[in-house]
């Protein structure tokens, strides 16, 4: 039998918690094995919501792997599918989710993040990536000669892109998950509190 993970959940104080009751759906993007899905159910289960990796939504759709639907429709025909799930998913409340490396390729999908919730981008090298990804043949782009130089070319493309949705940006891969998840948690707590303080202006200086 497969023993299930342990997924750590990061302590917050009571005060933290009842701030953290009005966050917005978070949404992780960045490129493949930079840890979206692990941060993700961190994420998830500190804010006590539900966690979606839009790969295994596909998956679960499909009844087949993302290497096969690139194998028999090609990228073109998985980045439409990829669509579809990120315009349903991003509907959904309390969730967070972690997205496929090449979601922020469509404008329509950068609209549905940058509008619909709060975007983190898990930054990281490509040499570092290299070696996260180095064992897993479920990554059709990388079933390449030489994996470096594909990841090199995804970011030159991908990197502007995540960067243009991101409201937070992290580094990832030079320390523990756990750290990650907790700096988007202390920069999440940031942005409510901001907000609600704009908010609170706002409503200050209207006429009555």
């Amino acid at each position: 039998m497969r023993r299930r993970k342990h997924i750590p959940t990061l302590t917050i104080t009571p005060e933290q918690h009842a701030v953290l009751q009005h966050a917005p759906n978070v949404y992780l993007v960045g490129l493949m094995g930079a840890g979206k899905s692990t941060v993700g159910r961190i994420l998830a289960q500190t804010l006590q919501r539900n966690f979606i990796d839009s790969d295994d939504e596909i998956i679960a759709r499909t009844g087949t792997t993302i290497a096969t639907i690139f194998e028999y429709e090609g990228e073109a025909g998985f980045r439409e599918r990829e669509a579809r799930v990120i315009a349903e998913l991003t509907l959904q409340t309390n969730m967070v989710l972690a997205t496929g490396g090449g979601a922020a390729l469509r404008p329509d999908n950068r609209a549905h993040l940058s509008e619909r919730g709060w975007v983190v981008y898990l930054s990281t090298t490509p040499e570092r990536l290299v070696q996260r990804t180095r064992h897993d043949r479920s990554r059709p782009l990388l079933q390449t000669g030489d994996p470096l130089a594909t990841l090199r070319q995804l970011y030159d493309i991908r990197h502007p892109l995540y960067q243009s949705i991101a409201d937070f940006e992290v580094i990832t891969g030079a320390g523990q998950v756990s750290h990650v998840a907790q700096q988007i948690i202390n920069a999440l707590l940031e942005h409510i509190q901001q907000n609600q303080q704009n908010q609170s202006t706002s409503n200050t200086e209207r006429p009555s």
